[in-house]
């Protein structure tokens, strides 16, 4: 851990929370995942060594903590209360992120095993129809590959190779255009008029398919990134993340001087 030597509450946070891979760990047990093999299938490129020593970090710094689940059944991590708040962080750095960081997609980003991994955690199983519904997703661009959701009210499963169950459904899409209808980015609509994604099965399951997603946390931030961005000027957005005009700071109204030491702007 890098000590920054400041005694300030940014520092200090900085200090647990501020290196590679930490946040997204934080992300994921805030998603619900809690078992080591899906935090480790949800972060592709993390070592499964690292992964060990950032959650036991977090448990020494009491944000996680190891609960049995039950007899004969894998240790979980679990947020304690100091991890649950940490929801409100990443929900605003993933609204800064999506109105000032988060252009197009790298190449490297576009995975569809990960897409659908985080699709499966936000299936409305209740919406979904009686029985057993299985999806084949035929992606093109990038990774091109085809795979499967198996989608049942009591459970969800990913499937790298063919299920053996018939295919109710077929999504064949641009991987690159699903992405940004996870992400809020597009709509399922626009994209199916588009072209980029297609809906191949019987008309009621082909009607029901959005109902059945809740698409990504993040989306909501990233649609209200993408509507500033198109009703500002010369691409700024017209009003901060939290609703605060972003104009020159020269031109608004000056708040009375303040004893030096209150400007700073330490910890």
């Amino acid at each position: 851990m890098n000590l920054y030597g400041q005694y300030c509450p940014v520092a200090r946070a900085s200090e647990i929370l501020a290196d590679r891979w930490t946040v997204l760990i934080v992300r994921e047990l805030l998603a619900g995942v809690h078992r080591f093999n899906e935090l480790d299938r949800g972060l592709p490129g993390i070592s499964r060594a690292l992964l060990v020593e950032r959650l036991r970090r977090l448990e020494r710094f009491g944000i996680v903590e190891r609960r049995l689940s039950g007899t004969g059944r894998p240790v979980e991590d679990r947020l304690t209360e100091s991890g649950q708040q940490l929801q409100r962080v990443v929900d605003v750095l993933g609204g800064w992120g999506a109105r000032w960081a988060f252009g197009d997609p790298r190449p490297t980003e576009l995975d569809p095993v990960v897409l659908l991994w985080w699709i499966r955690r936000r299936v409305h199983r209740t919406r979904l129809p009686p029985g057993r519904t299985v999806i084949q997703f035929d992606f093109h661009g990038g990774r091109r590959g085809s795979y499967w959701l198996v989608l049942e009210r009591t459970d969800v499963s990913v499937c790298l190779q063919h299920p053996r169950f018939e295919i109710d459904l077929r999504v064949e899409a641009d991987i690159t255009a699903f992405y940004r209808v996870w992400l809020g980015r597009a709509s399922l609509g626009d994209s199916l008029r588009h072209g980029s994604v297609r809906l191949d099965g019987p008309p009621a399951l082909v009607r029901g398919f959005a109902d059945w997603f809740a698409w990504s946390p993040m989306a909501v931030a990233v649609r209200a990134a993408v509507t500033r961005s198109s009703a500002g000027s010369s691409g700024r957005p017209a009003a901060g993340f939290d609703g605060a005009s972003t104009r020159d700071p020269a031109t608004r109204a000056r708040p009375r001087a303040e004893p030096p030491a209150a400007r700073l702007g330490g910890g």
